[in-house]
This record gives structure tokens, sequence and C-alpha cells, in this order.
């Protein structure tokens, strides 16, 4: 298939004439394009899950209610969960169970690993956050529940995790301005961690980002919902800082930001079947803010929903970076009343103050947008908002079709060079063929970022 279609491009943009831009290098640019394709459902695994009622069980199960937990959403409930852990991870095959039908209240802890191997940490009732902010220990400022240096865990379940954040909303200075500007814990971090499952949960009401994903190899996340309201700041659902190999599959998530956030140093991220609303949409960045360095390569997301959001498809730089942003596909998007579908920001600028321009930015080059349809809230349903001085490079429209229902859609071109085949609606004529020679990004890996480099696991509020 994969031989088919370079085959066919080729006949395509012979016909279309664009020999100019450099065939036989845009036809090698597709194929590497092609060459990174999403994963299967079957890839992610189930572990072999105990049987609760069986004596030849090989699984040692281990209940937070036998350490003390009293479950009626009141009692604080930490040290049973944290001793439940500390059992648990000492043993091979055991099995950390949350009852269902019972709340838990727990404080901000982290759960240390190295664990002794093949553990479940099975959540089937909900585990509920302090609400009050005054209260939180200052110890645990920027997480509620943190996961650190695991191997081969698998988290599921049918259970809430729910960080009471309406609170920490209405103190935030994006709620109100009179309001001082800090930051919020995230509900759910998994961090310095390999080959973990997470499936079926439910991850709502965050004091701010709902699971963070951090400097991990190997997950697979699956069937999870995430939800807060469309007015919660900051409360990104599923970002993705400084890690490798991250599947996300049939995954619900509505926020008040970034449904998914994939920022510095990460690399082969993988998305299908995402619906996303409401939030900021499916975005790649913010990268390069206080004039750092920031690398996201090979990522693709085929199948998604999106609706009501406020983006799409955003790929969102600081002025002032460096590093790249290369080797991104979006496929199979379907959009109903997106305001940017799609949309490339080399300009964002999250500040009270104005960003004044700069002559340095993060490169963006090798982007695909194929079998895009829907609907557009704005004008502009493709903005390509470049840097002069960096442009972006090689962006590539294939059967893109996008209606706004009350005018004509447009597209937006700034200092952006790419070519289009099949159907493109808005027309995308401005996208330009004069390729210049800027500085080859791959002159920089992501392994040479070390864990020195800024990556912005949480949002630092205004």
């Amino acid at each position: 298939m994969e031989i088919f279609f370079v085959l066919f491009l080729s006949l395509l943009i012979t016909v279309h004439g664009i020999a100019e831009y450099g065939v036989h290098d845009k036809i090698a640019m597709l194929g590497e394009l092609e060459s990174f394709d999403t994963y299967e459902e079957d890839e992610v695994e189930d572990f072999e899950m105990p049987s609760w009622t069986s004596t030849n069980s090989a699984h040692v199960l281990v209940n937070v209610d036998s350490f003390g937990a009293a479950g009626d959403g009141t009692s604080d409930d930490t040290q049973a969960f944290l001793s439940a852990w500390k059992q648990a991870c000492s043993m091979q095959k055991s099995v950390l169970l949350v009852p269902e039908g019972r709340r838990y209240l727990v404080n901000a802890t982290r759960f240390e690993g190295p664990c002794a191997g093949r553990l479940v940490v099975q959540i089937d009732g909900t585990v509920v956050a302090p609400g009050e902010p005054n209260d939180w220990d200052p110890k645990f400022s920027r997480s509620w529940l943190n996961f650190h240096n695991l191997t081969s865990v698998l988290f599921q379940g049918k259970g809430v995790i729910d960080g009471s954040g309406s609170k920490w909303w209405a103190a935030s200075c994006k709620k109100n301005k009179t309001n001082p500007c800090k930051g919020a814990p995230t509900a759910l971090t998994i961090e310095s961690s390999s080959s973990i499952r997470v499936k079926g949960l439910t991850i709502q009401n965050s004091q701010q980002m709902h699971f963070v994903i951090s400097h991990c190899d190997s997950v697979r996340v699956s069937n999870v919902l995430v939800s807060s309201p469309e007015d919660s700041p900051n409360t990104d659902g599923i970002h993705i800082t400084g890690s490798t190999n991250v599947a996300l599959l049939d995954c619900k998530i509505g926020t008040g930001d970034d449904c998914v956030s994939i920022v510095n140093a990460s690399s082969s991220i993988k998305m299908k079947k995402i619906y996303c609303g409401p939030g900021h949409g499916i975005s790649i960045g913010s990268l390069g803010k206080d004039n750092s360095t920031g690398i996201v390569t090979k990522v693709v997301l085929s199948g998604a929903f999106i609706r009501g959001a406020s983006n799409g498809l955003r790929i969102k730089t600081w002025q002032g970076g460096s590093g790249y942003v290369k080797a991104v596909r979006f496929e199979n998007v379907m959009m109903e009343d997106v305001a940017n579908p799609i949309i490339i920001d080399q300009f964002y600028c999250d500040s009270p103050n104005a960003c004044g321009n700069q002559s340095t930015a993060v490169q963006i080059s090798q982007v695909m947008y194929r079998n895009i349809t829907g609907t557009t809230k704005s004008k502009e349903a493709m903005k390509f908002a470049c840097s002069d001085s960096v442009p972006c490079r090689n962006i590539v429209l294939s059967n893109i079709d996008l209606h706004k229902k009350d005018g004509t859609a447009e597209t937006y071109c700034n200092s952006v060079t790419g070519f289009g085949f099949g159907t493109i609606n808005p027309s995308a004529d401005c996208l330009t063929s004069n390729d210049k020679d800027y500085s080859n990004p791959d002159d920089m890996k992501i392994s040479q970022l070390g864990e020195s480099i800024e990556d912005h696991i949480v949002h630092t509020e205004l």
C-alpha cells in the first residue's frame, strides 16, 4: 500500500505541475511520514487479572480497606493507601485494590518504585482530593497522586480519580485577574517509568492538569475518560513531556485547556480514536518559552472527532526558542464547530504583556494534514502563522474539506512553504514552493537535551 501511495503521489504531482518543488525529495519526505504508523488495538496489552475468589490464584490481593481505609469520603485515608502500596509494591504479582462503591479521601502523596514486578493497581472506587487549597501540603504544590520509578505496572478499573478542583479554579488569575498567579497540582502523574498501561479509568475535575506522563518510555493509555468544565483554567487532559513510545487509544477528553498536549523531548507519540471537546484541541507545544530548546518528533494522530473546541490540530511555539517539530501526521479527523481547525502558531504568547519579535524560533517541518473535514467557527479554517526568520517548511495538505456555516472559510499563510493534492477546501494557494536553505534541525537530537532542559511539566500560571 505504501509503495502504491508513493507511486500515485509521484504521478499526481507530475500531472499538477509541481516539479519545481523537488518531486523526488518530497516523495522521499512523504514516504518517511507514511512509515510511522499508528498502533493497533491489540498493542494495548491486558495483564492477566486474578480471580478475587479463586484459592489457586497466583496473585496476591492487597485491599486498602485491610489497612484501615474508611472509604467514607471524609476520613483521611492517605496512610492506609501508603501502607497498602508498600506491601503490594514489595510482592510479585500483587493487586492493589481500591474497592468499588466507596469514596476515599487521599492527600497529596508520592508512590515510589521500583516494585517487585507485574503490579496491578485496580481502582474501582473513587479517590478524591481535599478540596481546600489553603490546606494543601506545600511539599506537593504541583502534584496530587504521583507514581515514580515503576516498570511493568497496569493501572485499570472502572473507578474515578477526582481532583476536587473547583476552589483551585476560582483562585486562578485566569478566572479572576485580581488573584495572584500561582500553580496548582496535577491529579495523576506517572514519571520516570516504563512499560506502563492505563486502562478504563476516569480522571475528572483536576486542580490543574489531569494526567501527566513525564520522562517515561512505553506507555499505553486506552479507554480513559478525562473531564472538567470548559471554563476550568489550565486543565490539560493528557500531557506528555520528555517521553517516548506513548500510545493513546479510544480516549474521550473534555476540559478547559488542551485535550492532549505534547511538549519538549517527546518522540514516537501515537494517537487513535480520540474524542476532544470542549477544550483547546490536540496540541504540540507550547515550545520555546524563555528562549528554551524544544524538540518533538514522530507524532501521528489517526482518527479523531473534535467538537466545540477553540482549536483543532495545533502546533504552538514561542518566539525566541530553538529546536524543532518534525515528522507529524494528522489524518482522518472530523471537526464540528471548531474555532481554529488547523493552526500553526509560531507567535504564541500566553502572557499579560506583549511578546516582542525575536530572530530565532522552533523550526516546524514535515507536517501532513490528510482527510480533515468538518465545520469551522472562524473565517480562517487553516492558519499557518510562521516565523519570518525560521519559516515553516514542507507542510502537506491532502483531502481537506472545511466549511464555515455562515460564510466563506479562508486559509492564512505567513512564511510557510508546502503543497497540497486532492481536494483542498478552502484553497491553500498561499502555500509557496520557494524553499530556502535553513539550518538542519537534525543536527540536534532529543538525547542532547538531558534533564537540565526546562520542559514545563506543568503550567506555570501567568
